[in-house]
Parts: structure tokens; sequence; C-alpha cells
């Protein structure tokens, strides 16, 4: 069942549009935004009504400038409201520059908000603190030890609000993945983030937990935040987490909620794909019951399941069945201005994903204009507006060569799956 060599499958390369602010923003987000909010639209409209540049800028600045201020202020709606408006900002904008000589003015005024406000003050101070490092990459790095404290104090809490948990549970992930150089550390938080998603593990019964929604969602973004982590984790690493963890991520397939099965399954997929960078015919404890599983889960026609539920998990199944199966692996090209970025590995689609959940519908920028973001995918510096990409090939001489390649590889590959189809049926 292993793949026998990396598989692509010929599956369709098409271009990623990023989510909209509104997919991962709960409706009364902005119920309490000031007009700060509402000036972001019209910074963008200026822009593109051709305004003067530094203007543009100048107007994009004091809005962060008053955002900064407004966090420190008594009231905690106002504090939310500036809070909100300035991840909206960091997420629309790489501006490096204007944060480097306020680092820990930003940081130590959303830590205080960490400390004294309430969940939804707690979940919005998470979500920006996720976003400055974003933007500064590990130049935070010192000056967030107490940050990542607090977010793992906040994080072990049951008796913090889940909304809260849930964003601390991404913003660890996000500053340790673009923020920290010390192993121990990402090995302390992944460890935190394994006491959460593992409440959904069957009992010692073997039963399968019963858990409200909000909590299932909770593991679901502790286990999503754990893959981030996990895809660049050392070897030595990865081998104890497979061994600890894959085959109990199984049992959260049995789950009620859709979206933590369909993150599971994610995370199954991609733990295959590290272990096979190790071992190619490598197959776990018992891949046969695994596959079967997951063709049900690629097939499921349940009619108490919402029909838009049925098709997101019909959709991420089949990837995921085809990854354990054959090896398969992503095939994406995301789009953004004249470049792309090819998502052709679980890791790197992993990334890619947790990206877009932290900059939403500002991720194409990101992608253009931040260096640390661009490191991540192999893209190199920056590109100067009105260049074009350097050794681009038109779209006729990359679907031939990869109509080439995968020719290559399925004729490289036949003999070697004959040979196990023997051996396989032998055993039978």
């Amino acid at each position: 069942m292993p793949k026998g060599g990396k598989k692509k499958g010929g599956k369709k390369v098409v271009a990623s549009l990023p989510p909209s602010d509104e997919e991962y923003d709960t409706g009364d987000n902005w119920s309490t935004a000031s007009v700060l909010s509402e000036d972001i639209s019209s910074i963008s409209e200026d822009g593109e009504n051709g305004a003067d540049d530094t203007t543009v800028v100048e107007n994009f600045e004091d809005k962060l400038k008053d955002c900064i201020e407004g966090i420190s202020q008594k009231s905690g709606k106002g504090r939310i409201s500036c809070i909100e408006t300035m991840a909206k900002l960091l997420s629309k904008k790489y501006v490096y520059d204007f944060l480097s000589y306020r680092k820990v003015t930003v940081s130590d005024g959303l830590l205080r908000c960490l400390k004294k406000g309430n969940g939804d003050e707690q979940a919005a101070s998470a979500k920006c603190l996720s976003l400055l490092c974003v933007q500064l990459g590990n130049e935070i790095e010192d000056d967030f030890k107490e940050v990542h404290s607090l977010l793992l104090t906040i994080l072990a809490d049951n008796t913090a609000p889940v909304k809260a948990r849930s964003e601390c549970a991404a913003t660890l992930a996000m500053s340790n993945f673009l923020a920290c150089t010390d192993i121990s550390v990402v090995d302390n938080t992944m460890l935190a983030l394994e006491n959460i998603f593992k409440g959904s593990y069957r009992k010692g019964d073997k039963s399968v937990p019963s858990h409200p929604q909000q909590i299932s969602r909770l593991h679901a973004d502790a286990l999503s935040a754990w893959s981030l982590l996990i895809s660049i984790a050392p070897t030595f690493s990865v081998e104890k987490k497979i061994e600890m963890h894959l085959s109990r991520l199984s049992d959260l397939l049995e789950s009620s909620d859709v979206e933590l099965r369909i993150v599971a399954g994610e995370t199954i997929a991609l733990l295959y794909e590290l272990a096979r960078e190790e071992d190619e015919e490598y197959e776990g404890e018992d891949i046969c019951t695994l596959c079967a599983t997951l063709k049900n889960l690629a097939t499921d026609s349940h009619k108490y399941r919402a029909k838009k539920d049925r098709k997101m998990q019909r959709s991420s199944f089949r990837d995921v069945l085809r990854a354990v199966e054959e090896g398969d692996e992503p095939d994406l090209a995301v789009k953004f201005g004249k470049e792309c970025v090819m998502i052709d590995s679980w890791s790197k689609r992993e990334q890619y994903d947790s990206l877009c959940q932290a900059l939403t519908s500002g991720v194409n920028h990101h992608l253009q204009e931040n260096p640390v973001i661009r490191e991540i995918f192999g893209l190199g510096p920056p590109i100067p507006v009105g260049n074009v990409p350097p050794q681009k090939v038109s779209k006729w001489e990359r679907t031939h060569y990869n109509a080439a390649l995968f020719k290559a590889r399925t004729k490289a590959r036949s003999k070697h799956r004959d040979k196990r189809s023997v051996v396989m049926n032998g055993g039978d």
C-alpha cells in the first residue's frame, strides 16, 4: 500500500484563492469596532484610485498608531475594538519598518490585555500577537518569552474561555514556527498541545468521548497547531511523535465534529509523508483498517450530516486516502501577482493553511512583500513592482513538462508495483 516513490497523480493545478476575512472572523468580532475599522477600506480605495503613495502609507500608519495608543484605554470594549482593528491592519500590509521601533510597546500592551482581559479580549490579543510574529519573524523572539509563558498557561486552564484557548493554541504554533530557535521550547509547546487534543482519544473502555462542539473545535485547533510544528520538527522528534500518536489519531476520525475529523485525517496524511521520507515502505500498525475507515469517510453519504459537511469531508478524505495508500501529495499552484508558489507536500500545505488562517485575505500581499513568509516557500527576496520573475515559463511549457514527468514516474514505478502486488497476493 505505501508508495514506491512520490506520486502526484496528475491532479489539476489551479490557482488558490485566499480565504476572506469573514471566513475566519466570528459574526460578533466587529460589533464594537470604532470608526478606525471603517477607515481600513478607505485606505485601500485611496490606493486603487491613484492617491499619492506617501499619503496612503501615512494614513495607514496613523491608524496603527491610534490602535496602539487605544489598547491602553480603560474601556474594555474600546481595547477590543483597537486590538481587532490593529490585527486587521497587520494582516493587510507588511509594515516591518514601522513595527521594528515599536515592537516592545506593542507586545507589552497586548500582554497586559492578555493578562487582564475577558475571553474576547484575550482571544483578540492572542491573534494580534500571532500577526506581530508574522511581521517581525525571529526578531521578536527575545521579547516574546513572557508572552509565550502566559499563552501556555491560558491554553492549559480548563476554566479559561474556549475561544481564548483556541487562539492561544494558534498563536503558540505560529510564534514557535516563525520566531523561535530553541528546540526545547518548541517541544514543550507541542507537549502542551498534545495534552489538549488527546482529550478526544478513546477512553480506557475504548468508547469515543462525547464533547460539546466548542471543545471539539478546541481540540481541532490544538491538533492543527501541533501539525504546523511537526512539519518543521527534526527527524528524531518526528519519529517519536509518530510512534506516540499516529495509531491514536484514528480515534479522532470517529468524532462527531466534522472539523476535528478533517484535521485528524490531514494530520495522518502529514505523518505518513514524514515517516516515508525515512522509510518508503512505511505502513504503520494497521494500514488496512485505517484505509477502510478513510474510504468510508471519503464516500460518506449519511443524511444526518449536513450537506456542506459531507461535501467538505469527502473532498478532504479523498486526498488523505490517496496519501496513505499511494503516497500521493498535494499539487496546488498558488498564484499571487506575477508569481506562483507550488504547494507540493503535506508539510507545505499545513504551513500555507496556517498562514491563511492567520492572515485571511491578506495572505497574497504577504507572499509578495514579506521576506519572512517568502523564505518559508523559497521565493527569494521580494520582487519590485512591475518586474517579471526570472525564468518564467509559459503555461503550455509547464503543462507539457509536468505531463512528461508524470509519464516517466509511472513507467519507473510499474515494475516495482507489480513485484509488490505479487508479494502481497502471495501473502494472502
